[in-house]
């Protein structure tokens, strides 16, 4: 009796005298599936966003979400988000800081691979990868919606020039520059017009190409939007599939359309 007393106070004091399992604190520069991890600075959190036009109308994916800030950035702002991140402790501190700031009904997170996961919902697309992934996710972003917003921290998508580029300095000393690609709508070909036949060539969001005998000029996608001129007219109007429409000012006023052949 007195033995099994003393096992049982001995097996007490070592369960007492165990130490505290610390929590999980990521370290800058910390080794992931395709990436270190080095978190993107809140001054371009914000930027980033802003640069997006993100409103609570959209639904945000950050690609290697790590910390989880622009998810919980987003979600603050009312905006659902959700964040895809490799490494399982990442997602569930993610979780927590979430819930700390009060926000898990609009932020979550996902424990997933980038070239495994659908961004077909998404309508922002936020990202601090090297050149290498933003170039393997590169045909993917492109066959999404067009409008799609994708802002990258940093790192480019080579000869997809951004649409915009944003430097911060606020509160920011380094990887302070955000780059914004608006997915464009798939133009390349050729369209009927009552002015003539439309004949289009596409590099990413430039357009090149001639109206009858006439070049075009300055032609331009913004998601579904379209511009060019033809002389001294300027066309603009919207994508949508195989049907475009819109006005024309400049040397001559009136609408038009556009139907692919």
């Amino acid at each position: 009796m007195a033995a099994s007393l003393a096992l049982t106070a001995a097996v007490a004091h070592a369960q007492t005298a165990a130490p505290a399992q610390k929590p999980y604190e990521p370290q800058v520069g910390q080794a992931g599936k395709d990436v270190v991890w080095v978190p993107t600075p809140q001054a371009l959190v914000d930027k980033m966003l802003e640069m997006a036009k993100a409103t609570p109308k959209d639904f945000v994916m950050d690609l290697g979400s790590g910390d989880g800030r622009t998810v919980i950035t987003a979600a603050k702002r009312g905006i659902r988000a959700m964040g895809i991140e490799y490494n399982p402790e990442m997602v569930e501190l993610s979780k927590k800081n979430a819930a700390a700031e009060g926000v898990s009904d609009k932020a979550t997170f996902m424990k997933a691979d980038l070239f495994e996961t659908d961004f077909s919902k998404a309508t922002v697309i936020t990202m601090f990868l090297l050149p290498q992934i933003n170039m393997k996710l590169r045909p993917i972003i492109l066959d999404l919606k067009p409008g799609t917003r994708v802002v990258s921290n940093s790192f480019t998508m080579e000869d997809w020039e951004a649409d915009e580029t944003a430097n911060v300095t606020d509160g920011c000393t380094s990887w302070c520059t955000a780059l914004l690609w608006i997915v464009p709508a798939r133009v390349e070909g050729t369209w009927a017009l009552p002015q003539g036949t439309l004949t289009l060539k596409q590099q990413f969001q430039k357009i090149t190409g001639t109206l009858g005998p006439t070049q075009i000029s300055n032609g331009r996608l913004r998601g579904e939007e379209i511009t060019f001129d033809v002389g001294t007219a300027k066309y603009t109007g919207t994508v949508s599939g195989t049907t475009m429409k819109g006005t024309i000012s400049g040397g001559q006023r009136g609408a038009w359309a556009a139907m692919k052949k």
